[in-house]
Formats: C-alpha cells, sequence, structure tokens
C-alpha cells in the first residue's frame, strides 16, 4: 500500500496510461479522483476504479479551461481536505510537420498538453503548500527530450512540459512539492493501436527500442507510481525515460 490514504488527481483517466495509473494508485491505498473528457467511458472506468477504492471520484474534466480544473480541486479540498499527487496524463497528439499545423491545431494540442499541465499545477500548488508537501507527476514523451521527424506542435508542447517541470520543482522544493516528468517511448494504447495495428508499421516501431518489445500502459504506470510515492522523496526536477531504452542510444 504504497499510497495508502493519499488523494490522488489523474488526468486523463478513462483509458490507457491514465486509466492503468488510476487502477495501480487505487490498488496501492490512494483515493483517486481521476477526470477526462470521455463521459461514458470514464464512468465505465471510474466503477472498475471504485471497485478498488471506494471514497474515489469520477468527473468530466476539460484540462485546458480553467473553471474546470477549479471544479476539480475543489471536490478534492471539500471532500478530503488535500492532494497530495497530481499526474497531469492527459494529452493528444498529431504527426503534422509545421507547414502542415494550422493554427487552429497548434492551440488546440498546446492548450490541451502544456496549458492543461500549467493550469493543474498552478489550481494544486497553494492547496500542497498548505498540506505541508506533495508529489506532481507531467506525462511528457520522448518527444519532449528529442526533435524526431513530424509530429512539430506535440513535440513543442512535450518539450514545454518537460522544461515546465524543471521550473516548478527549482520554485517549489522549499515548500516540500515534487515535480518530476516522465517521457514515455513507444507504447501500446488505445490511442496507438490502430497504428501498431499494421504488422509492418509495428514492426518498424519495435526495430527503434532497444528492448525487444513496444511498451505497455502499465510500464508507464510503475513509472508514475515511483515518482508520486514516498520512496522518490529525495526525487524532484528529473525526467524520466519509460521508453525501453530508445533515447539511450
Amino acid at each position: 500500500m504504497r499510497l495508502q490514504d493519499k488523494v490522488a488527481i489523474i488526468t486523463g483517466a478513462a483509458g490507457g496510461q491514465g486509466k492503468e495509473e488510476a487502477l495501480l494508485f487505487a490498488k496501492e491505498g490512494a483515493i483517486v479522483i481521476a477526470t477526462d473528457m470521455q463521459k461514458d467511458l470514464m464512468e465505465k472506468t471510474g466503477e472498475e476504479i471504485k471497485a478498488i477504492s471506494p471514497k474515489s471520484e469520477v468527473m468530466v474534466h476539460n484540462v485546458a479551461k480553467d473553471e474546470d480544473w477549479k471544479k476539480v480541486v475543489d471536490l478534492a479540498i471539500e471532500k478530503f481536505g488535500k492532494v497530495d499527487i497530481l499526474v497531469n496524463n492527459a494529452g493528444i497528439s498529431t504527426d503534422l510537420n509545421i507547414v502542415e499545423t494550422s493554427l487552429e491545431k497548434w492551440d488546440q494540442v498546446i492548450d490541451v498538453n502544456l496549458k492543461g499541465t500549467f493550469l493543474g499545477m498552478r489550481h494544486v500548488i497553494p492547496h500542497m503548500e498548505k498540506n505541508g508537501g506533495g508529489s506532481i507527476v507531467n506525462i511528457s514523451s520522448i518527444a519532449g527530450l528529442t526533435g524526431g521527424s513530424g509530429a512539430s506542435a506535440y513535440t513543442a508542447s512535450k518539450g514545454g512540459v518537460r522544461l515546465l517541470t524543471k521550473a516548478v520543482a527549482v520554485d517549489f522544493a522549499k515548500k516540500n512539492i515534487r515535480c518530476n516528468s516522465v517521457h514515455p517511448g513507444y507504447i501500446e494504447t488505445p490511442m496507438t493501436k490502430e497504428l501498431f495495428e499494421n504488422e509492418q508499421t509495428h514492426d518498424w516501431f519495435q526495430s527503434l527500442t532497444p528492448l525487444p518489445r513496444l511498451g505497455k500502459s502499465i510500464d508507464i504506470a510503475y513509472g508514475v507510481l515511483y515518482l508520486a510515492s514516498d520512496e522518490s522523496n529525495f526525487v524532484t526536477g528529473i525526467e524520466l525515460p519509460v521508453d525501453g531504452g530508445y533515447y539511450a542510444q
């Protein structure tokens, strides 16, 4: 029970990595406030979470909206009196290069991936300060560590998450608030299912990863669990690649 009685907000928790994180946190004793834009799917996932951690809550939540964040954090404080952990997991992707990217698409990706992370921390940190500390885990990407080709808006957003994480880690270390980022590699999730269904594409992406398989959502969840737990209480400002060795090349 590595998160016994801790209150954790996890965004993008309806499926994929966020769902695995929420279920794992619940198994480790946390009260989870799981949020997502996908109402029906979030409610279904919420039933699984509550079967493990009955006090947990589910909310429909657009991370790019300030007023939505206020509702989520207000619920946490009103019901549980604190927020110990924030996992900024919600995100969207695009594979367009900078010329192909419309202003609308750019704004959409930056709003969800970077602005959403900013808003979450801005709302949660004052309560963590009052509570004597906390742990923030921001989900970036290997695209936040390297350039790569295409996906200009996605890469910019995830690079922004990486450095925003470090800025917050330094600014609030004296308040015992830790802030770290996780950088998934090529992971099999509902979002990548269609891409990896093509055997040739699947094998090509696997060939880029030194370990002999693609990652799974639970691989990311275990990394997030470590950074959220007290086991990492002397760890802040790091970037943790969970990528099968991709970034080591």
